[in-house]
């Protein structure tokens, strides 16, 4: 009798193969008790990883040079931001013309991450152990048996995985994954310049002369009236300047002439000259302009928070949310009558005081 006449079920092979579904509760064809067939695991076959070590090897050397690749890559990212210019343009056929810092940048970015993801991806696929196997399904709370089993299978796992065998391997990929975040560290950088110590200074400088805001003109003590309140910057700063925003921000300064036995502040009349007095327009609270002056009082008020500063008495606070009084300028006059500086402001000016620096 052939093979054709015997009963598919009676067939050795179809007899295992069902004895096997069986075992572990898996059914290959549907019926009443079971609806769902199982189609189970097809053979496993062995690539030439698993049985040639030189193709092992050859694959260990592959995932080696991609993970070497990638730390070139982060190192290449790196000296680009450091060395190129953000704004050098360069022709990239067929892109054009581009900036030559974006184009480094996102090349060698993306290559130090397709780098890693490609000899993952090729460790994973020639090396790793690539056999399928199933499990019962087990309650959530896991007995001691399964947590040992567990345990067992990572190890395993582990094990097949080559990790420690495999120290190639291991160690650029440890290099690739230390070195890529240096590139996220470095994008920080790009945030904007350094502050260093630019906080702490302004324009004013020894022998810079008093501009009106107003008229541009260098002030004379005879410019400013008593209960006047005038608002000034430094000589050669003009509003046409690039910069002029940030360093009339904290340059900006304020003038009032007070009577000099008004002035109760040792220091303040000190640094006055003739009863005027310069302090920084910047209020200590979050930075608003000063622009109020109350003659009776000599105070000022700052329209945003209602900081009152005192000016007859070191600009101190007296009212509202500031924290410090305000930054005084040491003022004199020169040779021809005109209104200086003595020098920088002594503290930073604006809000933070105690912050900065």
């Amino acid at each position: 009798m052939s093979s054709q006449d015997i009963p598919e079920e009676n067939l050795p092979a179809e007899r295992a193969a069902d004895e096997h579904a069986h075992a572990h509760g898996d059914v290959s064809v549907p019926d009443e008790k079971h609806p769902f067939a199982d189609p189970g695991l097809p053979p496993h076959e062995h690539r030439i990883q698993d049985i040639d070590e030189r193709a092992a090897k050859r694959s260990e050397r592959t995932v080696a040079l991609l993970f070497t690749l990638s730390m070139l890559a982060t190192v290449g990212f790196i000296a680009s931001f450091v060395t190129i210019p953000a704004d050098r343009i360069v022709y990239i056929f067929p892109l054009g013309h581009i900036s030559g810092l974006n184009f480094a940048l996102g090349m060698t970015l993306g290559l130090a991450l397709f780098c890693i993801g490609a000899g993952a991806v090729h460790w994973a696929r020639t090396l790793m152990s690539d056999e399928e196997m199933t499990d019962e399904r087990h309650a959530i709370a896991a007995e001691p048996e399964v947590k040992a089993k567990v345990l067992a299978d990572f190890k395993q796992g582990a094990k097949e995985s080559a990790l420690g065998r495999r120290k190639l391997i291991r160690n650029t990929m440890f290099g690739a994954l230390t070195l890529f975040p240096l590139s996220g560290i470095v994008l920080l950088r790009d945030l904007g310049p350094l502050p260093e110590d630019k906080l702490r200074h302004t324009l004013w400088s020894k022998g810079k002369l008093l501009v009106n805001m107003n008229t541009d003109e260098p002030l004379r003590p005879s410019d400013v009236a008593v209960g006047s309140l005038t608002f000034a910057k430094p000589e050669g700063l003009e509003e046409h300047d690039h910069d002029f925003q940030t360093e009339i921000a904290k340059a900006a300064l304020m003038i009032v002439r007070l009577q000099p036995e008004n002035i109760k502040d040792k220091q303040e009349l000190e640094w006055s000259h003739e009863g005027i007095v310069a302090y920084s327009k910047i209020c200590t609270h979050v930075g608003c302009p000063i622009s109020l002056y109350e003659q009776q009082t000599h105070h000022v008020l700052c329209p945003c928070h209602q900081s009152t500063f005192d000016l007859s008495d070191g600009a101190r606070v007296i009212f509202g949310p500031a924290g410090h009084a305000l930054p005084q300028l040491r003022i004199g006059v020169n040779d021809e009558g005109y209104l200086e500086a003595h020098g920088d402001f002594e503290e930073p000016v604006g809000p933070a005081f105690w912050e900065r620096g």
